[in-house]
């Protein structure tokens, strides 16, 4: 066996290995929901429909019928609200299971892809010659947004799904003392995160400015099918699309966690369960997007990842994923000369 096709075969073991790991870490959290979600479901039915002789007492208490209370302060004479019950139903039910159906749908079908189609492979020989991809400010924001990222999806997801799935595993007093790591890690990285989040969409802005170019780039799949590279500025429309996610339902999803760290600033209840439901809707979406964010610039396209490891990147993949964008920095630095 040559010592080329013992290399492939070790970059495809690695990078299978590396996609099980990712599956494993994200997964684990939702994995036994969908069994478990539509029999709790039945039971709190079940439950309600049983008769209870001072049910028309606690009806009226749970309809928002205010009473009193010696305690002072916010809602302190409504004993139960109404609207915690569909809060807890919205995020138990459909958030919850079409959530993980969503990222489990979008790991499922990266893994199909790579199986059929493999990465993008570079359609010239390395020149040797490399150009600036990224400043080192530029990755060390990156890498500390992305890292963030990484902690706050895992500690949320575990959090979101650990009831259900995670005491069966770890029991009860271990996934309490898990979860009570998990929710200080959160709520602490969650603000520092916000801060990189919005460094990163100001430095980035006008280079994320859509237009023509990307749209044709959207027509031609980004060269994801076919043997055609469309043409592409420094960021392609992929990227971009990317960059809009963060730069949309990234800062919705930072200022409503802000809204659940500090609950004591005189918000209702309704707004705190308003935001939860939009944190964790975020949240999930921008988990699923993350994932082909980073199939595309890992194991899903070569050389891709050498950009935002070393900042330079070999003339050949410039000129194949960003066809402008190379022309303009090559006639810069001849010009210069």
């Amino acid at each position: 066996m040559s010592t080329t096709s013992t290399l492939s075969r070790r970059k495809k073991m690695m990078a299978w290995t590396g996609l099980v790991m990712l599956m494993a870490i994200f997964l684990l959290p939702m994995t036994g929901y969908i069994s478990t979600g539509f029999v709790t479901a039945a039971e709190e039915q079940v439950r309600e429909q049983q008769t209870n002789p001072r049910s028309d007492y606690w009806r009226l208490v749970r309809n928002n019928t205010e009473g009193y209370s010696a305690v002072t302060g916010l809602e302190a004479n409504e004993l139960i609200q109404g609207s915690g019950q569909v809060w807890r139903q919205l995020r138990n039910g459909p958030i919850a299971t079409y959530g993980s159906w969503l990222i489990g749908f979008t790991l499922a079908v990266l893994a199909v892809f790579y199986m059929w189609h493999g990465n993008i492979k570079m359609t010239h020989p390395r020149t040797g010659q490399t150009i600036e991809r990224w400043t080192l400010n530029e990755r060390r924001m990156h890498w500390l947004t992305a890292g963030l990222f990484v902690i706050l999806g895992i500690t949320g997801l575990s959090l979101f799904y650990g009831r259900l799935v995670l005491i069966p595993i770890f029991g009860h007093n271990g996934f309490s003392a898990y979860a009570e790591i998990a929710k200080w890690t959160h709520n602490i990285l969650g603000p520092a995160f916000m801060v990189a989040l919005l460094s990163m969409i100001v430095t980035w802005f006008k280079s994320n400015l859509l237009n023509k170019v990307d749209m044709e780039w959207f027509k031609a799949f980004g060269g994801m099918i076919g043997d055609k590279h469309p043409s592409a500025e420094k960021l392609n429309g992929g990227e971009k699309m990317w960059y809009w996610a963060l730069a949309t339902m990234g800062v919705a999803l930072c200022l409503t966690g802000l809204v659940l760290d500090f609950p004591n600033f005189d918000q209702e209840r309704e707004i705190i369960q308003v935001s939860h439901l939009i944190h964790v809707v975020t949240a999930l979406i921008l988990i699923a997007f993350a994932f082909g964010h980073i199939y595309i610039g890992t194991i899903g396209t070569e050389g891709a990842l050498e950009g935002m490891v070393t900042g330079h990147v070999d003339t050949a993949w410039a000129e194949q994923h960003h066809d402008l964008w190379a022309k303009s920095v090559i006639k810069k630095e001849s010009d210069s000369h």
